[in-house]
């Protein structure tokens, strides 16, 4: 064999053997480590996530990066933590596209490997230039960072306008009945949550008390668009009927598919068929829904003899949250369930309840069946399909997402992550974990429910705290007196990962 041959191959060979399987990536919204069956929840019954996790890996130290939605979402996207980026804290209901065309994400990476790629479900990350234009052409959007198709909740739903957005458009928008979204109400006269609590059908408890609609009061202020607007009960129906009829057009793949359910953010109105099916009032009855979500696809991709094809991942964009802005029973309701499991604290917080969550894998026939305690990321995705599909990664691309591939398979002896960095919202508050020892850094007051966990945590730290994870699981022991070089050592490590502008080798 000539040595030029030779190179050549050496330089096909990661093309010979990449694989190209669907890829379908569920996000949940606001779903707890502790809220699944299969991580040991009693009080509500998942049978298709458990089926999910008994054929695929479940991984007890899987997370997301940021403990809200937006910024997990820019990072699941873009692989890059959302705070090395201005403006990604929750988007309001006016935002502007977050993530700018040209930049690298999953989607376009897979679209480079020749996949059809879709969104549906909840964006949540801006749309439009400036700011969205309501009665035109809502672009830049998913359409312009590498997604064929996308079918959308534009925002989040306790955020206005409720209305479906459908590729560059608001779905059945009627032009003589304009959408106006602001953020302050157009007259005097113009029903809120304050004005019109009494005709309410959902109550608010903080905050969600501008514009009505289905009974329910939201963030933010419209009018119009009547014709456009949907029901908030069928939501669920809504992102099922669309991914299953897009599988089916793409049957033939490879196909990637973002599957971004609302499930179980608030304002909590699950379908009809799906209330009191759990005593957790509505927030149990949300998960049931998002399981049954789960079994829908399952079963197209069974139809379609398509599960040996293709690969799920499984995951959360935060922890769990109780009350986060309406009166629906979940606190009261909530009995001996513990939502995010063992861990403290939940949304909001960069203790490990905020962004260790559920996270499973499975890829039928590939995946062999197991629970790992490898660490992975919701950030990691894009590295790790890039590298399954052959696909190079620039250098100025994906700055934070490691190629966990071979966990993410359940590959004997696979290593998963050797650390990772957790944010809130803001990003002014991180945690940062490498190994068994974990490091918080609180530069703002955290916000998190103690009811969520009834952890009874010691607060007396300073901007600094260290926890050993195996000792403590619950982060209740500041253990950084005791241990000043492993204090020392963390802190400056943190200080590199931040500073360093990227953390991807």
């Amino acid at each position: 064999m000539s040595r030029l041959y030779a190179a050549f191959l050496f330089a096909l060979s990661p093309l010979l053997a990449a694989e190209k399987p669907n890829v379908i990536v569920i996000m949940a919204d606001d779903l707890g480590y502790g809220d699944l069956g299969c991580y040991g929840a009693k009080a509500v019954m998942t049978p298709n996530i458990d089926r999910l996790a008994a054929e695929g890996q479940r991984f007890t130290s899987g997370y997301c990066s940021a403990s809200t939605c937006t910024p997990t979402r820019f990072s699941l996207l873009t692989g890059t933590y959302a705070f090395r980026q201005k403006n990604t804290g929750i988007a309001p209901p006016n935002g502007p596209a977050i993530i700018r065309p040209g930049t690298e994400t999953i989607a376009s990476v897979l679209k480079t490997a020749g996949y059809a790629t879709a969104v549906i479900g909840k964006w949540h990350l801006g749309l439009g230039d400036k700011a969205p234009e309501w009665n035109g052409e809502l672009k830049p959007g998913p359409l312009e960072i590498g997604f064929d198709y996308c079918h959308l909740l534009p925002t989040t739903n306790d955020r206005v306008p409720q209305v479906f957005v459908h590729d560059h458009r608001v779905l059945n928008l009627d032009s003589k009945d304009p959408l106006w979204v602001g953020s302050a109400a157009p007259d005097e006269n113009h029903p809120t949550g304050i004005t019109q609590r009494s005709t309410l059908k959902l109550d608010w408890s903080h905050g969600h008390n501008q514009t009505i609609h289905n009974g329910i009061s939201r963030i933010g202020f419209y009018t119009g668009g009547n014709a456009a607007r949907f029901r908030d009960e069928d939501l669920g129906d809504e992102w099922i009927n669309r991914s299953n009829e897009w599988i089916e057009a793409h049957k033939d793949g490879p196909f990637f598919l973002y599957f971004a359910s609302h499930d179980i953010h608030v304002p909590r109105m699950p379908h009809e068929r799906f209330q009191g099916s759990t005593t957790l009032g509505f927030r149990g009855d949300s998960i049931v829904e998002f399981d049954w979500c789960v079994g829908e696809l399952m079963k197209t991709l069974d139809r379609l003899k398509l599960a040996e094809k293709t690969l799920i991942v499984l995951c959360s964009d935060n922890g769990p949250v109780l009350d986060d802005g309406y009166a629906d029973g979940a606190m009261e309701k909530l009995g001996a369930h513990e939502p995010a499991g063992p861990f403290s604290g939940g949304k909001y917080s960069v203790l490990e309840g905020g962004t260790r969550t559920p996270f499973i894998t499975r890829w039928s026939g590939r995946i062999k069946p197991g629970v790992s305690e490898q660490v992975v990321c919701t950030i990691d995705i894009a590295a790790s399909v890039a590298a399954l599909t052959g696909t190079p990664l620039a250098e100025s691309a994906c700055l934070d997402s490691m190629n966990v591939l071979p966990a993410l398979l359940g590959e004997s002896g696979a290593k998963g992550r050797d650390h990772l960095l957790q944010q809130d919202n803001s990003g002014a508050n991180f945690g940062l974990r490498m190994g068994d020892w974990k490091l918080v850094r609180m530069k703002t007051k955290g916000k998190s429910e103690a009811k969520v966990t009834r952890k009874k945590r010691d607060n007396s730290g300073g901007l600094h705290r260290l926890y050993h994870l195996p000792n403590d699981t619950g982060e209740t022991k500041d253990v950084s007196a005791q241990n000043p070089e492993k204090l020392k050592e963390m802190i400056a490590n943190l200080d590199e990962v931040v500073a360093a502008g990227r953390s991807r080798r």
